[in-house]
Parts: C-alpha cells; structure tokens; sequence
C-alpha cells in the first residue's frame, strides 16, 4: 500500500501525517482500496513505515472526520461502505490501442454467447473440491518447491495416455510439456524453433491472438485462404514456399468449423517435410464434433517429426485452471525442457488435482457428457435463434466446435452491431475482425455452449433483432 521509500522525511511533500493520509485517499478515490477493504492498524503501519505510531492516528483520525474510513471495533478499521470512487469522473479516457479499440471485446463475467467458455454451470465442482481437498490433506514439503517446469509426471504421462486413446497421437510422457494457456504455448514454441524474420503461414480468417502473438515474436504472418476443405494448402506455397512454419486448425478451422480434408493434410505434412517447415497444430476444441466421430489429430498422420500439437484443459473444464499441453517431436523434447526452464512451469496443485481427476476417468466422462450437452445446446441455440431473427440473420450451425456463425442480410457491418451488443450485455464477435485485410467476410461469432433452451435463445434473439 505505501512503502517506507515512498514518504519524504525531509518533508518536502509536506508533514509525514499529511503524507499518509494523501497517499490512502488517493488508494481510495481511485478505486485501489473499496469499501469495506480493511487499512492496516495504526501500531502495524507505523511500524513498516518506520515512523511513530502518532502520526498514523492522526492521519487516520483525517481521514474518518472526512468519511473515507470507519473504525469497527474489535474488526479493526476498514474503507467506509457505500464509499463511490471519486477519481473516475476526473481521470482523463484511457487512450485507445493503436489497431482498433474494439479488436478484441473482453468481459471478466459470464455474457450470453460469450466465446471460449466451457458449459460451467455443467462443471463438477463438487468432484473437483473434494479431489483438490484430497490433494491438500496429502501434501508433503517437497511438493511446497518449485515445480517441474515441464509439467508434473504424473500429469504428462495422464496427458500422453488419454492422447493415445482419443486423439491417435502416439507419444512419450517426455514429450508432454504443461503450459498456462494456448499464449504459453505458442511462445514457447516461437521461442524456441523460430528466428525473427522467419514467415509463417496462418489461416485466413484465423485467431486474432495467434497473428499478434507473431507479430510480437518479429515473425512474418503470410494469411493463406480457407475453403471447405480448410487451409489452401497451394496457395500457402504461391505466396511463401520457404515459410518456416504453418498454424493450423485442422479439426475445426477456427473460426469456421470446416475440417481440413485428407489430401489437404497430406499435402501440408508433404510441405513441411520438403522444406523442414514446423507445423503447429492447434486442436483448441476437436473433442467436439456432432455429425461424425471425431476426427484423428493431423498430429496422428505425422511420421517425420514436423507436427507440434497444441491442446488446452481450459475449454473443456473451465478457463479458470489455466492448463495447456503441447506435444512436441520426439527429437525436440530436450529443447523445450530447456526452454521450459526458461519459462517457469504452471502451478503444482492444480496440476495434482486435473493429474487426478483424469487418471480416475473422470476427464473422460466429463468429454461424453459435455459432447452430448453441446450437441443439444448447439441445436437449440441455432433454432431459437432462428426463430427469432427470420430472415434478418442467417444462422449455421457447425459440424463440431462450440460457437455458431451467424450471417446478417445484405451488407449490414458486423463490427458496429457487435459493439451495440456488449453495450447491452450480449457478447458476439466481429467475423470480419478475424480476417487480415480490412474488408473480410461480415458475420458474428456466437457460443452456445452456456445457453440452456431455445426459449432462452429466442429471448435473446429478439434482444439482437432489436439492436440491427
């Protein structure tokens, strides 16, 4: 809060009293401290400030005649209830980043049709507590220390076998690197295959974060066209034949949903091989597909050591846990061991607790059930949404994925109509915003995974029909 460094002794900022209570109107006012957040007592903030324990109490007696805090007693003092920061009206508006101010629309809650969130009222929280309880009451000093950077064995090699079984990628244990995330994982391989300068391939429309992230490694993103049968693979080799690498979404083209075709992902191994490209494979949520089984990772079909797969915990659990996986080639792995080093590992007991709670099957089974929840949401979502849009909006429901795309009539702009609903508490994304030029194909991205009927669907449907 204020360290002993930030008061002046000589009392050029004025008397060190006045210097306290400044400094915690202005935690205050600014929103730093909220009402109810308790200040320390006065004897234990004399003490870190190293000045006498008067001058506190008359800093906080100013600042209780002036109704920024209350004493409570035995409950200590705290900032008063009901306090409005008075900062905001006066601080100049943030300054807008330097692309475009809506490029990537956030939200800390839980919006309707918000992308990237797993169905969490589905979640078994419960299973969860009492597995991470378990894991708390079994807790031994060693495992207090720094983890592995690569990951906890127990969880690499859970990792590596459910691979084997559900996705057709035959690896070790020592090929499984635990990350924090998908950003986690791309930087990691950025770092540690890839030179600045170098161009790769991406797919077009494709992730936002994934061209950024390139960008900020000093790479080269070389968009190349999708079609039905995914990433043009010919046209990847027209605009950069010596691209050192590719990021591809093979199961569902994100954002999409097309799947890559069979001779598209022989000709792209065929590429790498030829020109010892890498190919990054995000398979960000290929365990959901509703017309067919789903498909074998392009990983699986990967005999010459070309193909890095990257996978998440966070889309099928829940965004919260933060846990990544990436499989590298066999002859890569003591590479990334030293780059995971690097890097720093994923926390230790969180790891534990998803180590359990797939080794006992649990992770499994909540893929099954999820993927017949996700089949019935995606359909009523699409329905509802149908319904109540008509004609106004043409809505497609994807062969797997968790999102829906959704086409307006004639040529209505996405981005401003996406900006109207989160105004409202609706989040959609922009589809023109995911390609690289300016002008890419108009439409909204919307997930159904957190949307319980279609009467829920229908309701917000009108709720969209109301902002075009």
């Amino acid at each position: 809060m204020i360290s002993p460094s930030s008061l002046d002794p000589a009392g050029a900022d004025g008397p060190l009293y006045r210097q306290v209570y400044e400094r915690f109107r202005g935690a205050i006012t600014q929103g730093t401290l909220k009402p109810g957040d308790r200040v320390p007592s006065a004897r234990a903030l004399a003490k870190e400030l190293g000045v006498a324990r008067g001058t506190v109490e008359v800093a906080y007696s100013l600042l209780a005649s002036e109704g920024y805090i209350q004493a409570r007693g035995q409950a200590g003092t705290v900032v008063s209830p009901g306090l409005q920061p008075q900062a905001a009206a006066t601080a100049p508006p943030p300054a807008a980043p330097a692309r475009d101010e809506q490029a990537w629309p956030r939200s800390s809650g839980i919006l309707p049709f918000q992308m990237g969130l797993p169905a969490l009222d589905a979640f078994p929280r419960k299973l969860w507590a009492r597995l991470g309880a378990r894991q708390l009451r079994g807790l031994q000093a060693p495992e207090l220390a720094y983890p592995p950077s690569g990951g906890l064995p127990a969880l690499r090699s859970a990792t590596a076998a459910y691979l084997q079984v559900a996705r057709g990628i035959h690896c070790q244990p020592s090929q499984v690197f635990i990350t924090s995330g998908y950003n986690h994982t791309l930087r990691l391989i950025l770092q540690a295959l890839f030179e600045p300068g170098d161009r790769v391939w991406m797919e077009d429309p494709g992730y936002p974060p994934t061209r950024l992230l390139l960008e900020q490694a000093r790479l080269q993103a070389v968009p190349v066209p999708v079609d039905h049968d995914g990433l043009v693979v010919g046209a990847g080799i027209e605009r950069a034949p010596r691209a050192r690498g590719a990021v591809v979404t093979p199961a569902h083209q994100s954002p999409l949903c097309m799947s890559l075709s069979l001779p598209r992902r022989q000709a792209l191994l065929d590429w790498a091989e030829r020109s010892g490209a890498w190919i990054v494979e995000d398979d960000y949520d290929g365990e959901y597909r509703y017309v067919s089984r789903p498909l074998p990772a392009l990983k699986s079909l990967d005999t010459q050591g070309r193909v890095l797969y990257a996978g998440t915990f966070s889309k099928v659990l829940f965004p919260g846990l933060r846990l990544a996986y990436l499989v590298v080639p066999e002859a890569q792995a003591a590479r990334f061991e030293q780059f995971c080093w690097l890097a720093g590992g994923a926390p230790a007991l969180t790891q534990a607790i998803l180590g359990a709670f797939m080794a006992e099957g649990h992770f499994g089974r909540h893929i099954q059930r999820m993927r017949r929840l996700y089949g019935e949401r995606r359909d009523a979502a699409a329905a509802g949404l149908a319904a109540a849009l008509g004609t106004r909006m043409r809505i497609e429901p994807q062969p797997g994925g968790m999102h829906l795309v959704a086409r307006m009539e004639g040529n209505q702009a996405d981005r401003p109509l996406a900006r109207r609903m989160l105004e409202q508490g609706l989040y959609a994304e922009a589809l023109s915003r995911w390609f690289a030029a300016p002008d890419g194909q108009s439409g909204l991205l919307l997930s159904f995974t957190n949307i319980a009927s279609e009467a829920q669907a229908r309701e917000l449907g009108l709720r969209i029909r109301a902002l075009m």
